[in-house]
């Protein structure tokens, strides 16, 4: 939990700084949208920045800006999946982490999203901008990470267990993947796996033993052994008496 708290509190600090660049931003999109072509419909999707950058960015500064909040975008998708691991997931968590990725799908469209009090990003457009065109895309970011604030708020109220088991059964199943593949490098190639060598051994060990006893019980039970005499009878002498 430490180490997702960590990381968004890294994606914030980053986003402080693209939030202090946000006419930077806007005038990027106006620039690429105009070599685009594409004044009229609003820039409602992570894929058509991406597009824009990609194809229509003739500026270094339009591109770096671009390049920001796409990059952003990806850490976010990448802390979602580290969630995932952190916790198995109950009804709140999981509809939260859900509204989370269909956010931040490329395709996802956001026209009609809007960050509220206390996020002050979209009293930063003009009206005309905030209906039409941006108030959207300078939206997104904001609201993602509330929702994952309100995302680790939930968990944090989970019994600590849950949270460690998670991590224990991953930390678990690389463990065993890595002892099984250091097992296949080290063992000869045509040798059957450890543990059914040591079986074969455990039932080897076990016919030897019973094979011992046997043989024991053989040289004990020879003729001319005590037990053999009481078999035959008490010993006579020969004669008269003898029947």
């Amino acid at each position: 939990m430490n180490e997702v708290k960590e990381s968004l509190r890294s994606i914030e600090q980053y986003y402080k700084l693209f939030q202090q660049q946000q006419f930077t931003f806007i005038a990027a999109l106006e620039h690429t949208r105009e070599n685009a072509h594409d004044k009229i419909r609003p820039v409602a999707s992570i894929g058509q920045v991406q597009s824009y950058m990609e194809h229509h960015c003739n500026n270094a500064t339009d591109r770096r800006i671009l390049l920001m909040f796409l990059s952003i975008c990806e850490d976010l998708s990448m802390l979602c999946q580290k969630l995932e691991a952190v916790h198995p997931g109950n009804g709140i968590t999981n509809n939260i982490l859900e509204k989370c990725k269909v956010l931040l799908s490329h395709s996802n469209n956001l026209s009609n999203i809007r960050a509220k009090y206390p996020h002050d990003v979209v009293n930063h457009l003009s009206c005309d901008e905030a209906r039409n065109h941006y108030g959207g895309v300078v939206s997104l970011i904001p609201i993602v990470t509330d929702y994952m604030k309100e995302w680790m708020a939930h968990a944090e109220k989970l019994p600590r267990h849950v949270l460690h088991d998670v991590s224990d059964q991953r930390a678990g199943s690389q463990m065993k993947a890595q002892q099984e593949a250091s097992a296949r490098a080290v063992a000869p190639p045509g040798l059957p796996p450890a543990s059914h060598v040591a079986t074969q051994t455990l039932v080897s060990c076990r016919d030897r033993a019973q094979d011992q006893r046997s043989k024991d019980g053989k040289k004990y039970l020879k003729p001319g052994s005590y037990t053999g005499r009481l078999l035959n009878g008490p010993w006579k002498p020969p004669g008269k008496h003898s029947f």
